[in-house]
């Protein structure tokens, strides 16, 4: 991951957001689903809403990013490397976070069948229904070994908080904190719309939130994301030429 200078950063991410469109579905605003009854905290960097540790609940039930454990999501991604299988795995682990019991998410990346990355994600839910993201413990290994713990953050830890990785009630046209944690993790989403229909190995859907999601750190890298109701994450798009990096191709249970 490079690392440049923050207002430079900035000012290319906010270019990026004014020149973004949706190359694959186009998707309107809709007034009807704008979640107007959500309060709206925006800083110069996107929307938060305050934190409160006594406002969370026990499961993760928002329906763009269900978080049921026991259930296990399988994406599929062909890369100049090889095949991509990336394993991602509600636990039932909990973990407490400045004061929240959060969800402990195990997410594994396999290249050609070896394991690449082992991340444990802390995810929990609000009262509202945002869903926070509290950090990860991040490792890549090579021939079975660790090489690099690059990504890996906590909330409340060297100056970093925790960020919205999806919306109670998304807005079009509204760009959320995903991750915030200064020169580490510095994730942004924006919501484009509510009513794309995506086609992947796992089935159709229509309904879906998609997103446009980049990182203040890697200039010029964004996707698009595609979160279908009741399922949750299902595809992810380079916004360039619409090519598919990402998507599900199967549910298990554990």
């Amino acid at each position: 991951m490079r690392y440049p200078p923050r207002a430079a950063a900035s000012l290319a991410a906010a270019i990026l957001i004014l020149q973004a469109c949706d190359t694959r579905t186009p998707t309107a605003p809709d007034s009807a689903t704008s979640g107007v009854d959500a309060p709206v905290a925006l800083d110069n960097r996107g929307f938060r809403p305050p934190f409160d540790a006594s406002n969370f609940v026990a499961q993760i039930t928002n329906p763009y990013l269900p978080g049921i454990p026991g259930t296990a999501f399988h994406y599929r991604s062909e890369t100049p490397e090889g095949v991509e299988i990336n394993v991602v795995k509600y636990t039932r682990q909990t973990k407490q976070i400045l004061g929240v019991t959060v969800t402990v998410i195990r997410d594994q990346v396999f290249l050609d069948g070896e394991l690449t990355e082992d991340t444990f994600d802390w995810e929990a839910q609000d009262k509202e229904g945002n869903v926070w993201y509290f950090g990860e413990d991040t490792k890549q290994l090579e021939n079975g070994q660790v090489v690099g713990t690059e990504g890996s953050w906590e909330a409340g830890v060297n100056g970093a908080k925790a960020g919205i990785i999806m919306l109670a009630h998304p807005k079009t046209g509204l760009t959320y904190i995903q991750e915030d944690a200064p020169d580490v993790a510095e994730d942004r989403g924006k919501a484009l719309g509510l009513k794309a229909k995506v086609d992947v190995p796992y089935g159709s859907f229509a309904h879906c939130l998609q997103t446009l999601e980049w990182s203040l750190l890697e200039l010029g890298v964004r996707e698009h994301k595609f979160y279908c109701p009741g399922v949750g994450f299902v595809e992810e798009v380079s916004p360039k030429g619409g090519h598919v990096t990402n998507e599900l191709v199967a549910i298990t249970h554990f």
